[in-house]
């Protein structure tokens, strides 16, 4: 008899827990469901401001503390475009400027002469990005392709004195 006792007791707790949990669960998870989307409007916010902060330009420096390089010395690139919607074969002829943060530690480790004597590597970083784009979408939006080389450039120097890439020239055919 005290067994089976005990045995209906152990019943009714799990019963008992179980009805408990499924009240909790009914009352936490829309909670939970409302605490996953502010939580994504909040990171989707910070995103956004994070995106905003980067810009191709230099203009939240002094111009006493901005340095302009060009690449391959003063001379236009040809580069081949991407074939566009319309199939026929294009090219970019470009010549490229670098602003560069003279406060900076990476500009105090390469300075002009540093990059100057990477100019090769950096012109085949520009082609390789600039390639990649058609002719539409550079006549549409050449900061994108801009924005694509300013990455590549600071992730191939591991610095962000690189403050600006500019096409001082440029001709899209």
């Amino acid at each position: 008899m005290k067994k089976n006792l005990m045995s209906v007791l152990i019943l009714a707790l799990v019963v008992a827990n179980l009805v408990l949990t499924a009240i909790l669960m009914i009352s936490v998870v829309p909670q939970t469901k409302k605490a996953n989307e502010l939580v994504t409007k909040v990171c989707s916010a910070i995103d956004l401001e994070l995106e905003g902060g980067k810009d191709n330009s230099a203009l939240n420096l002094p111009m006493s503390q901005v340095d302009t390089i060009q690449i391959a010395e003063g001379a236009s690139i040809t580069i081949n475009l991407k074939d566009g919607e319309d199939g026929k074969p294009h090219h970019a002829v470009i010549s490229v400027a670098l602003a560069l943060d003279k406060k900076s530690d990476g500009y105090k480790e390469y300075g002009l002469e540093g990059i100057t004597a990477k100019d090769a590597i950096i012109k085949d970083e520009v082609i390789k990005i600039v390639s990649g784009y058609t002719y539409e979408e550079m006549k549409k939006d050449q900061t994108k392709a801009q924005d694509a080389i300013l990455t590549r450039l600071r992730r191939m120097f591991e610095s962000d004195f690189i403050v600006s890439v500019a096409f001082p020239t440029y001709n899209y055919e």
